[in-house]
C-alpha cells in the first residue's frame, strides 16, 4: 500500500467511497470539488493505493488560530473501501495526516465524526483521539428550488 497525494483522476473511486459512507454524491460532483480542494493551499488531500486502486482517502484542512499559537487541522472527509478496513488502511492515512498537519506547524486535528458511525468513533479512539466539547453547527437556508444542507436532519 502506498500513501501519496490525491488528484483529480480519483473522483470515480472517490466517490465510490463516499457513495458507501451514504453520500449522494456523483464523480462529477466530486471531480468539481476536488478541483477546488487541490488548489487551495490550505488544504490537503491524501489517497491510500494498493495495486493502482484508491482504497481509502482523507481530506484535511489547515486553519490558522488567531488567539494562540499552532494552527490547527480538521478531518474533513476520512474513508476506507468496506473491504480494506481492519487492515491498517485508515491508520496509515491518519498517520499521515498527523506527519503533514505537524509539518505545518498545527498543535492539534479535529474531526467531526456522526454519532451513529461508533466504529469510526472506536477507530479514532485508537488512534489517540478524545472528545471535545460541544460542537454546533448553523446551517444556510436552502436556495429557491429547495436544495441545501440535509445532513443537519440526521
Amino acid at each position: 500500500m502506498q500513501i501519496k497525494p490525491g488528484a483529480v483522476a480519483d473522483s470515480v473511486a472517490i466517490a465510490a467511497l463516499l457513495t458507501a459512507l451514504d453520500y449522494p454524491v456523483t464523480s462529477e460532483f466530486v471531480t468539481e470539488s476536488l478541483q477546488r480542494q487541490l488548489t487551495h493551499s490550505d488544504a490537503a488531500l491524501l489517497v491510500a493505493v494498493e495495486q493502482d486502486v484508491v482504497i481509502g482517502f482523507i481530506s484535511l484542512h489547515f486553519i490558522p488560530q488567531l488567539a494562540l499559537p499552532g494552527d490547527f487541522c480538521r478531518i474533513s472527509y476520512f474513508c476506507v473501501a468496506p473491504e480494506a478496513r481492519g487492515q491498517g488502511v485508515g491508520a496509515a492515512l491518519e498517520t499521515a495526516a498527523s506527519d503533514l498537519a505537524w509539518a505545518r506547524g498545527c498543535d492539534r486535528i479535529e474531526v467531526h465524526c456522526h454519532s451513529r458511525r461508533e466504529q469510526a468513533h472506536r477507530f479514532y479512539y485508537r488512534q489517540g483521539y478524545g472528545e471535545s466539547p460541544k460542537y454546533l453547527v448553523k446551517l444556510a437556508q436552502p436556495n429557491a428550488v429547495g436544495v441545501g444542507p440535509s445532513w443537519g436532519s440526521q
